[in-house]
């Protein structure tokens, strides 16, 4: 969560509390584009997550929340985690920076 959280700053960030699992939840608000669109990029550059719309199944409403959510696991070697988390920051920063 501390290198998340170093990575991601000044970007409108949250992170689920953690609650023992293996993975964590980061929520992009206001993401310019869907968090499909968002993996693909990642996925494009060696980074898998799970966009969050998959995630967020019996809703009846299109809660906008579930398209600015990521779900990545942790379960890595640390320099792959760190590198990952690098990745992850560096897209994200790339998508505000081209939205306006």
């Amino acid at each position: 969560v501390v290198r998340f959280r170093k990575q991601l700053e000044g970007l409108p960030f949250h992170i689920h509390r953690p609650e023992g699992a293996f993975f964590l939840w980061l929520w992009f608000e206001g993401l310019p584009v869907s968090s499909e669109e968002l993996y693909r990029r990642l996925k494009a550059r060696g980074v898998l997550v799970v966009p969050g719309h998959h995630c967020f199944f019996g809703l009846e409403e299109d809660w906008p929340h579930r398209h600015e959510c990521i779900r990545v696991s942790y379960v890595q070697d640390e320099e792959t985690v760190r590198r990952g988390i690098a990745v992850i920051a560096d897209e994200v920063r790339r998508v505000f920076a081209n939205s306006g």
